[in-house]
């Protein structure tokens, strides 16, 4: 996962220094007629690949992660993954309003699951292999391992579980040892972060967590608002995108790519008071339009140079108001950042970790809890948004079921949950072979009937050869006379058994449950050989109730 992470960089980041400029985030030294075409041009290559494609792979994104993860047992397609990589590409080459941070937790996930599916793991473990390729995504990306095992834990998982912990930081600190490897130690913003002059201080901080929800509120809102046109013909959509960031960037170029310089700029205070206002509602419009619109891209970024833009201004009005001078706008710029993206994707730990490994300064941590528990507190309560990820595929007609019956389950076997002590018999058998049938103590007896198989408790047909009463006795006599035992006519209740592969969840069973009242499952092989399917165990409601009340 994280070589794919680094090679998807290489091609975005190679092009910049042999030709377009030596920075992928120095639009601004382009002349100015690129600011306008460089867009356009990006979103028509965009838009004319799009044209020719099925609808169905063109779900790219962290959405699209999260609904295959919880919706599709984590199944990935190719198809998706090389439209996100290539896409990607063309986007933030083409100065895009957009982030690099979506394409690669997509291609991450992709890549974990489409391993997983290729050595046919269970369903439960290809949810731990995503999160496997998100956190080493993250981590390949910004060089911040602890981050990137929150985020896939926090946003794409939405749980927290100790056998998921293990492997996934594993694969976090793997991601970030090949990023160094390959292109040493980065470092992506170049300010020094200092700290709080006082706890006079705080204050501004809470301030600046209520503004940060206010903007994050505009963001989601506007997004989602847009994202209503999704109807419209993709080529229009994307071309219009194109335009309007080409336009935008005439005036403002700011707001091309990723912008790392100006949230550099912002933290060395570098950036006028207007232009940070102009620029964050400029990055707003932009990105909200070119994602609802359907660009192949992230919106992290993006909310990063939101949020440094507003910890720009943050720092300047505070020095205005403040009896004290704030000679370090940095730490507010920092904090901004944390705040916006802790509110946008309701994700306040993989926010602090984020900012706390990018800085590796600890003394941002206690203002980082303060304002990211502000803004996201806020946000939610204005809101009531569950994410902005989850948000936009509730927009689409799409939800997710993260109940948490439904994580406990997702993440066990069928294989580790199914009943063994079972026996195979047909339905009529004699009575000295009955008596066989239950030497090993089995609780249950799988009845092969010609079409299929029906389940009967062990302990039934206990009861009918080891009576003890009197009405009993005289029903074993004619047992007895009859020589055989049928095991329908037994009275008891019988199961219509249900097929099952041993690859599957414990939560998919229960699905199938559902629908099939009064049945039971038989976990068959995942290699079906012929003739009629091998019955490896047994899973009844029982079963998968007793891992849940």
């Amino acid at each position: 996962m994280g070589l794919l992470i680094i090679l998807f960089r290489l091609a975005i980041e190679l092009p910049f220094h042999s030709s377009i400029t030596a920075n992928i985030s120095d639009f601004e030294d382009l002349d100015r007629i690129w600011h306008f075409t460089l867009p356009i041009v990006g979103a028509f290559i965009i838009a004319v690949g799009m044209h020719f494609l099925k609808e169905k792979h063109r779900n790219v994104s962290v959405s699209f992660v999260l609904e295959r993860l919880h919706n599709f047992q984590g199944r990935m397609p190719l198809a998706n993954m090389l439209v996100q990589f290539f896409g990607g590409i063309v986007c933030l080459i083409s100065g895009q309003s957009v982030g690099r941070e979506g394409p690669a937790i997509h291609l991450g996930a992709s890549a974990a699951s489409l391993l997983g599916q290729w050595f046919k793991l269970p369903h439960n473990s290809l949810n731990t292999m995503i999160g496997c390729g998100v956190a080493a995504a993250i981590s390949a990306s910004f060089n911040t391992p602890v981050a990137g095992v929150i985020f896939a834990m926090e946003v794409i998982l939405m749980s927290y579980t100790i056998t998921s912990f293990i492997p996934i930081m594993l694969a976090s600190v793997c991601g970030a040892l090949v990023s160094q490897a390959t292109l040493g130690e980065e470092v992506f913003f170049t300010f020094e972060s200092g700290e709080l002059n006082g706890l006079w201080e705080f204050p501004i901080m809470i301030a600046a967590g209520l503004i940060v929800a206010l903007f994050a509120t505009l963001y989601i809102r506007l997004q989602l608002t847009i994202c209503h046109f999704s109807h419209l013909p993709i080529f229009f959509r994307i071309i219009s995108a194109g335009v309007l960031t080409g336009t935008v960037a005439l005036f403002f170029p700011q707001i091309l790519g990723m912008g790392y310089d100006t949230m550099n700029n912002a933290a060395n205070g570098d950036l006028a008071l207007w232009l940070l206002f102009i620029l964050i509602f400029a990055k707003i419009v932009t990105t909200s339009f070119g994602l609802a619109m359907g660009l192949p891209a992230g919106l992290i970024g993006p909310q990063l140079f939101i949020g440094a833009c507003i910890g720009g201004i943050v720092s300047i009005v505070g020095n205005e108001l403040m009896p004290v001078e704030i000679n370090n706008s940095g730490i507010y710029v920092l904090l901004g950042m944390a705040a916006m993206m802790g509110a946008v994707l309701n994700a306040p730990l993989a926010a602090l970790m984020a900012v706390v490994e990018l800085t590796y300064n600890p003394a941002i941590m206690l203002p980082g809890m303060l304002i990211i528990v502000v803004s996201c507190v806020t946000t939610r309560q204005l809101l009531s948004y569950e994410g902005i990820f989850v948000e936009l595929l509730k927009t689409s007609g799409k939800h997710l079921n993260f109940s948490p019956v439904q994580q406990v389950l997702s993440n066990i076997g069928v294989r580790s949950a199914m009943k063994t002590a079972i026996v195979l018999s047909p339905a009529k058998v004699s009575l000295p072979t009955a008596s066989n049938l239950l030497a090993t103590n089995p609780l249950w007896i799988v009845i092969d009937c010609e079409d299929n198989y029906l389940l009967l408790r062990a302990a039934d047909l206990a009861i009918k050869l080891k009576s003890q009463n009197e009405k009993q006795s005289v029903v074993v006599e004619a047992m007895i006379e009859e020589s055989y035992i049928d095991l329908l006519e037994i009275p008891a209740q019988r199961f219509n058994l249900i097929p099952v592969t041993e690859l599957a969840s414990l939560y998919e069973a229960k699905t199938l449950l559902d629908k099939n009242t009064g049945a039971a499952l038989f976990v068959t092989p995942q290699i079906h050989t012929g003739g009629k399917q091998k019955v490896l165990g047994i899973i009844t409601q029982d079963t998968i109730s007793n891992y849940y009340i």
